[in-house]
């Protein structure tokens, strides 16, 4: 194996153009730079250096591994940093999976403000519409929960919200300036799907439709919210929806409570046992709590 400190002073040399400059940056003699610059070349079995004037300059073969010396230390600066903070609990990585309204609503802020304080984390981070399997499993997850839910084993789990649905409605809807709408009064409304029929709130949401007397008349799938959305405010139709997938609406579209019933949705944030004590994963889970808190509107009153 090649001597990296003989490697190291050779990178001195080439970048100092001289022996004795290189000495005199590194605190040697040049009569021990010249040993460790000749011990290189009898390892490598290279011709390294030439005569240039006063001083040397690399060959061709000696400026290629000059070159790949550069990388290899700057590699190597980047693993003794990362291990300083990780001794000081300063980095590390992070995998993350959310649905696509908490990323819209929440995530950025949140790692923006974990990359400030630990700006070597390394991050993974992907929007995962439904819980993840035991092979996709991350170290925080943001999911919607079925009731009875319980974290797998190696998991805690923080309840973030039960949060209700509202109707989207387009401009000039004949219920956009109404305070609440029974859940019933839509049966007859071209319906627009946010979400794929296996995620838990489009099932959530058909079972509060089925007890109000209906199934979702659906005419248009989407894979997302904003999607649907954007179907709405053409006119198309109306969407039901978690409120948190309305924070950023068109113009003209509204939304508007529901009763008699409210669907709600039950979030959660599985944490890793693992890692759920290092500073990074607090944050985002303190983060995460905060940003629920902040969400939570009173449920709209029974008709």
């Amino acid at each position: 194996m090649m001597d990296l400190q003989r490697l190291r002073i050779y990178r001195a040399v080439v970048a100092a153009g001289s022996i004795q400059g290189a000495a005199a940056n590194l605190g040697y003699t040049p009569s021990a730079v010249s040993q460790q610059v000749a011990a290189l070349a009898r390892e490598t079995g290279l011709v390294l250096l030439s005569k240039a004037g006063r001083g040397v300059e690399p060959t061709d073969a000696g400026l290629e591994l000059a070159t790949a010396a550069d990388g290899l230390f700057g590699e190597l600066s980047e693993v003794e940093a990362r291990v300083t903070d990780l001794r000081e609990g300063r980095a590390g990585s992070l995998s993350m999976a959310y649905f696509t309204s908490a990323a819209m609503a929440w995530i950025p802020a949140i790692v923006r403000r974990v990359l400030d304080e630990h700006p070597r984390l390394r991050l993974d981070l992907r929007v995962q519409e439904l819980p993840c399997t035991d092979e996709q499993r991350v170290d925080v997850e943001v999911l919607v929960g079925a009731p009875g839910f319980t974290a797998p084993a190696g998991f805690g789990c923080h309840h973030l919200m039960d949060e209700p649905y509202v109707a989207v409605l387009p401009p000039g809807h004949r219920f956009a300036g109404h305070d609440a709408v029974e859940l019933a009064d839509l049966a007859d409304e071209r319906w627009i799907a946010h979400d794929s029929e296996q995620s838990w709130c489009v099932i959530n949401l058909r079972r509060a439709a089925i007890s109000a007397g209906f199934t979702p008349p659906y005419s248009v799938r989407t894979a997302n919210h904003p999607t649907a959305i954007a179907f709405v405010a053409a006119g198309i139709g109306i969407a039901v929806m978690p409120r948190l997938c309305t924070i950023d609406l068109p113009d003209g579209v509204r939304t508007v409570d529901l009763v008699n019933p409210t669907p709600i949705r039950s979030v959660h944030v599985l944490v890793r046992r693992a890692v759920e004590q290092s500073p990074a994963v607090q944050l985002v889970v303190g983060g995460l709590l905060a940003k629920a808190r902040a969400s939570v509107h009173p449920a709209p009153a029974l008709a």
